[in-house]
């Protein structure tokens, strides 16, 4: 497919960029300085890679014919970079296409991932568990920070709710994949007859809103203070470091006690209703993207997934794109970059075909 004209349209505006943000006047907006400035960033990497693609398809032609030539160093030289460029075009040509993709405003913010117990009882609780310690051990592979917010642990050692902070480069663009149900099977360490049970966990990717997307005002804000509960030992027994934070006009509602401060509870607490209120935001602007997160997230039923992990046969398969594996542990430690790579491949293909109709 060529692309020329697509990266064409990119220079331009690039260069128009490159004019705009030399105007100190930008600045006096600090939202519109932040767009900009993530545009021509997205921009000048589009390009780079644009640049790379070519050289790197300039320099195979011409060792292809450097190899047949009579010099046998020479054409040994060349025909032993032939099998590196050929590995390193597709996966220029494949970066090229998602760079050109219509700007997901997205993508390149920091995240929010809430991950809630569905249907199965304790089974799902512990499974809740589990799936917060894949995202944060994918988070190290990645080189992102991870950051606990808030959680309510289950009885038996997993979490009904948890929410973890994850900041790095371009965290929503690889972890948005992840909103939906998560259905699990397998069998329970108290199941006696060795039953596999079917068990559910919600999760939603949001990302994380700046202070320049949503304005908290004071008066739209009822604050609390009270004591945490759960474990902390003296500590949270003799003091009230928990927050809760309504937002009355819509009724949202968000409670921190993780920390040990009630300063840093409250400031938590605080990000998170910034992020949940620029969500719903971008809802009431776009409908479709509502529709599409509904279709995600759904209720927590068994029947209403996009991922099913399969213990006994150590198998994952994500139901959107009919993806399966069977490497169930290695993804449970983190590893879920294949899986990824087949998201966004499917995602890719469908927007590419939208941008050049």
């Amino acid at each position: 497919m060529d692309y020329s004209n697509l990266i064409a349209q990119r220079k331009q505006r690039f260069l128009e960029l490159e004019h705009r943000i030399t105007d100190p006047e930008l600045f006096a907006d600090p939202k519109r300085a932040t767009e900009t400035l993530r545009e021509h960033r997205r921009l000048k990497e589009t390009l780079s890679i644009a640049d790379r693609l070519e050289n790197a398809q300039r320099q195979l032609e011409e060792n292809i014919e450097l190899a047949k030539i009579d010099d046998e160093e020479i054409a040994a030289m060349a025909s032993a970079e032939i099998p590196i460029l050929e590995a390193e075009i597709p996966q220029l040509r494949s970066d090229l296409q998602y760079a050109l993709l219509p700007a997901d405003p997205n993508e390149d913010r920091d995240a929010l991932i809430e991950i809630r117990a569905g249907a199965g009882g304790d089974e799902a609780s512990l499974f809740a568990a589990e799936l917060l310690r894949m995202y944060q051990r994918y988070a190290e592979r990645r080189e992102w920070k991870t950051e606990h917010l808030e959680s309510s642990p289950s009885e038996v050692g997993g979490f009904k709710e948890v929410i973890l902070r994850v900041t790095g480069e371009e965290v929503f663009r690889y972890l948005k994949y992840e909103s939906g149900v998560h259905r699990v099977q397998r069998v329970p360490e108290t199941e006696a007859q060795g039953r596999v049970h079917t068990s559910t966990v919600t999760v939603a990717v949001l990302p994380e809103a700046e202070e320049v997307d949503v304005q908290l005002n004071p008066n739209d804000l009822r604050i609390e203070v009270c004591r945490s509960g759960g474990a902390g030992g003296q500590h949270v027994n003799r003091t009230e470091s928990a927050v809760q934070v309504f937002h009355l006009p819509t009724g949202l509602y968000v409670r921190c006690e993780d920390g040990r401060s009630q300063g840093k509870n409250k400031e938590k607490a605080l990000q998170i209703m910034r992020t949940k209120l620029y969500e719903m935001k971008q809802r009431e602007v776009s409908e479709q993207y509502s529709e599409h997160r509904r279709s995600l997230i759904g209720s927590g039923d068994r029947s209403e997934k996009i991922r099913t992990y399969n213990f006994p046969q150590s198998r994952i398969t994500d139901h959107r794109i009919g993806y399966t594996a069977h490497n169930l542990s290695a993804i449970m430690d983190g590893d879920v970059f294949d899986l990824t790579a087949a998201l966004q491949k499917e995602e890719m293909a469908e927007r590419l075909a939208e941008a050049v109709r």
